[in-house]
């Protein structure tokens, strides 16, 4: 009769890498940044079918945290490459899924709190929310629904007035959203709903230059003689005749660049020595001004709206909640920590413990890529008929064409890369 030989147990860290194994993984494997680099790459390339296959290939296969990124990402493809309802349908559903989960689930907040940031499905940053009206309004106003993107426009500034007044958030409306409102007014003829919407955004954007003629005439066409005057001065070298009866006009939205992207920083919470890995935004690149042709006039494309700085007001605003939380599931881990080193009568797999908690706690670096870093705009007055626009951005040169009409603003919207 033989004796069995005894096996020697595992040591308890192999227990502590099964419970853990899985959030380290996941932290690496869920970097949808990394894993998107081809999609990027085909979109800039205006490689857009190409863009949307990869899409379609993680939308099935890829991670479920990343769902609500990966329609972002499809409804930008699908709005710069023209196909409008399309976008208007896929960035309804991107609304949809964002307002379901602001209602976050407590499990995955504590979940997040012992684990990463990246361990919850992305919610998107405020600015970015806004951005799907933003498009959709777009969207809306190349398919000549004035009044749907009307609806857009308004939610805009509805949801902006909740976070300013109701969240207390350093917000402010988006020069953008009130001069697209302004030229859709325009075009329907209601002239005191155009005034307020162009005099909003000549308030958030005071460079506008050229693009403030039609509050001059529009000021002077509702009666607001004193408000005329002060224009006047303040822009004495805009022309700004009344339009004849055959004349149009065009609007050129240039979605020039790219949006900043996440990278890692280390900064103190209030009086705290340690420091805490957050989140910031960095430029991709400066992005110059596009020249925007038709017939015989040219002119510098203005920039209204700087995704830019406007990503890192409202991600500057999280600064401190993160961080807070950050530290909040510091103070959990070495809770964790310690419970795991006294049941083992271990010291160093306590701190081993500790250790492999904080290296899966990474900063959530993922964001909307393919959003521009500027909205520019340039506006022209036109006789009727077809026009060739032509807009050169960084030595390229991108045409389309337009059909203008007697008393009308024609829309019209071009991507630009770098």
């Amino acid at each position: 009769m033989f004796l069995r030989r005894a096996r020697s147990p595992r040591p308890p860290g192999w227990a502590l890498l099964l419970v853990l194994g899985p959030l380290l993984w996941a932290g690496c494997a869920g970097d949808y940044v990394a894993r998107t680099r081809g999609v990027r790459q085909a979109y800039e390339q205006e490689n857009y079918p190409r863009a949307l296959e990869e899409l379609s290939s993680l939308e099935k296969d890829g991670n479920a945290k990343d769902t609500l990124l990966v329609l972002l990402d499809k409804g930008m493809v699908l709005h710069a490459a023209g196909r409008w309802e399309e976008s208007i349908q896929v960035l309804a559903e991107a609304d949809r899924m964002s307002a379901e989960l602001d209602a976050i689930s407590i499990t995955e907040e504590a979940g997040a709190l012992l684990s990463s940031e990246r361990q919850r499905a992305y919610r998107g940053e405020d600015f970015e929310k806004l951005m799907i009206t933003v498009l959709q309004a777009l969207n809306y106003a190349q398919l000549g629904k004035d009044e749907d993107a009307l609806v857009e426009v308004r939610r805009v500034n509805e949801r902006l007035e909740k976070m300013i007044v109701d969240e207390k958030k350093p917000y402010e409306q988006l020069a953008i959203a009130r001069y697209l409102g302004g030229v859709l007014y325009e075009d329907q003829r209601e002239w005191d709903s155009a005034y307020i919407d162009y005099a909003k955004a000549l308030e958030l954007a005071p460079g506008l230059g050229p693009l403030a003629e039609p509050l001059l005439r529009l000021a002077k066409k509702t009666g607001r003689e004193d408000l005329y005057a002060q224009l006047r001065e303040r822009f004495p070298d805009v022309p700004h005749e009344p339009l004849s009866p055959q004349e149009g006009q065009v609007v050129v939205v240039v979605e020039a660049g790219l949006a900043p992207e996440k990278e890692s920083a280390n900064q103190h919470y209030r009086e705290s020595v340690e420091l805490i890995t957050v989140p910031v935004y960095v430029d991709r690149g400066r992005t110059p001004a596009a020249r925007v042709r038709v017939a015989d006039a040219s002119a510098l494309a203005v920039t209204v709206t700087s995704l830019d700085q406007v990503a890192k007001v409202h991600l500057n605003d999280r600064v401190g909640r993160m961080l807070a939380k950050q530290l909040a599931g510091t103070v959990l881990k070495a809770g964790v920590s310690a419970g795991v080193g006294a049941a083992t009568k271990s010291k160093e797999l306590g701190y081993l413990t500790f250790l492999l908690l904080n290296l899966a706690n990474q900063p959530d670096l993922r964001s909307w890529l393919s959003l521009p870093a500027e909205f520019q705009l340039a506006r022209f007055r036109l006789p009727p008929g077809p026009h060739t626009i032509e807009v050169e951005f960084r030595g390229r040169l991108t045409t389309q064409q337009v059909e203008v009409r007697p008393g009308r603003v024609a829309l019209v919207v071009m991507r630009r890369y770098y």
